[in-house]
């Protein structure tokens, strides 16, 4: 049973060192909805994701709700894992190693949340499979029944579709909003208009949280100049955002279906 919880961040400040990797940040998040942390690269998105994932420890602010413990976090991942001579039920099944840690026993239960992750995650039909033999859209999503094995409260995902084929990332963000409608609070970053358009809610970053609030208020030239300055381009009703290292299978991202007006 996945537990419901608003989650309150006041004043979140994240460091490595003395580098501030997150300026004090205020928002909430609601349950079954879908927040989008959109920025240009460094913007402290990831470092956002850690902190609610409770793999980095605040500096200063505070986290309310359920996080940490009771959040999935499904990290960036750049190659794939040719290497692991695991199954794809081995791979979710080890999404429960956090309720029951490495020496727990499998019980109905347990079984029952691997099975509902993998239909969730539409990859029931690849549990035999190897996983290090799949697709890197294929090795994605079972990563993300993985983390849905843990029946999380709060699901967070770094790009999870940057750089898959276009029916995988189709695959996935319908498997986010269905995890909305399941009641899961869904966290996800991006550098793309058009990924961030589904969401809820979209944070805009630049070094801290400076904007948040539904996309027809936060995907709009004046907002998102915030976060990107010259890396942004209005041309008519588009913004097409240029962020070089981070795209899907072109060059610059333009918003398609989002109206944005010029200011």
């Amino acid at each position: 049973m996945i537990p419901s919880s608003n989650v309150r961040v006041d004043g979140l400040v994240v460091r490595y060192g003395t580098t501030v990797a997150l300026g004090a940040s205020t928002f909430a998040l609601r349950p079954g909805t879908i927040t989008a942390l959109i920025g240009a690269n460094g913007s402290g998105k990831t470092t956002l994701l850690h902190a609610l994932a409770g793999v980095v420890e605040p500096a200063g602010g505070s986290i309310e709700g359920n996080v940490g413990v009771a959040s999935a976090l499904v990290s960036q991942q750049h190659h794939h894992h040719r290497w692991m001579p695991l199954t794809v039920a081995e791979v979710v099944r080890m999404g429960r190693y956090r309720r029951l840690g490495l020496l727990g026993r499998f019980g109905p239960d347990d079984r029952a949340a691997v099975t509902d992750a993998a239909e969730r995650a539409e990859v029931s039909g690849l549990m035999t499979a190897p996983f290090g033999e799949l697709s890197g859209g294929q090795q994605q999503r079972v990563r993300i029944a993985q983390a849905l094995a843990g029946e999380p409260a709060v699901l967070l995902l770094d790009e999870p579709i940057t750089g898959l084929d276009p029916p995988s990332q189709r695959r996935i963000l319908d498997t986010m909003r269905a995890e909305r409608r399941h009641g899961t609070t869904v966290v996800f970053s991006t550098h793309h208009l058009d990924e961030a358009a589904i969401a809820d809610k979209v944070l805009v970053l630049g070094g801290r949280v400076l904007a948040a609030g539904p996309p027809d208020e936060t995907l709009r030239p004046d907002v998102l100049s915030l976060a990107f300055g010259g890396r942004m381009i209005v041309l008519g009703d588009r913004v097409v955002l240029d962020d070089h290292g981070h795209q899907h299978d072109h060059g610059a991202e333009c918003a398609p279906g989002v109206d944005v007006e010029a200011p």
